[in-house]
């Protein structure tokens, strides 16, 4: 009888394996293929801020990761407890470090040259400008930024050149520039 069970178990294993699309992804959450979890907005529509979607909370963040809310994800100390270093969360090493950032560890963020993938200029990070420096450093760069005195938000020269009609909403401001590095890291 016991052998019957088995022969039976594994007759129905291969039906519970989810399925998989040509882009080795779930069918439904697949974007190329058009899921029925994508919304309009080509996210998932549980996530989608602009759907309403379930998992997102009325302060328009992830239910599970807001503070305000007592989210799932968030720790005693108001972090988020993969990351938290007080609760050993899973994303802290050995180290005591970020996983992702730990060089000893060789973190993901972590080029093979052993410094942050996106200011190694030998990997082509993203935070190097086109005169092979550290963007926010870039007194070359800095000169061509502009400003949105509205948000506060950085537009680069890029956001110049493709909308020169609404250039007028943004102006130069050297002490928001200046005061960038210590807003964002």
């Amino acid at each position: 009888m016991d052998l019957e069970k088995t022969k039976n178990i594994i007759n129905i294993l291969p039906r519970l394996a989810p399925r998989k699309c040509s882009h080795n992804r779930r069918p439904s959450q697949c974007k190329e293929c058009g899921g029925g979890s994508i919304c309009s907005h080509n996210r998932r529509k549980n996530e989608c801020k602009e759907c309403g979607g379930g998992s997102i909370c009325f302060h328009n963040r992830r239910k599970n990761e807001c503070k305000e809310c007592g989210g799932a994800n968030i720790c005693l100390h108001q972090k988020i407890k993969y990351r938290c270093k007080e609760c050993k969360g899973k994303g802290i090493c050995v180290h005591n470090r970020h996983k992702s950032d730990c060089k000893d560890c060789g973190g993901t963020s972590i080029c093979e040259h052993k410094r942050r993938k996106s200011r190694c200029k030998e990997c082509g990070g993203a935070s190097i400008c086109i005169h092979q420096r550290i963007k926010y450093q870039c007194k070359e760069c800095k000169n061509k930024c502009l400003i949105n005195q509205n948000n506060n938000e950085y537009i680069s020269d890029e956001y110049e050149i493709k909308y020169e009609n609404i250039c007028d909403e943004y102006v130069f401001s050297d002490e928001y520039i200046n005061n960038l590095h210590t807003r964002h890291v």
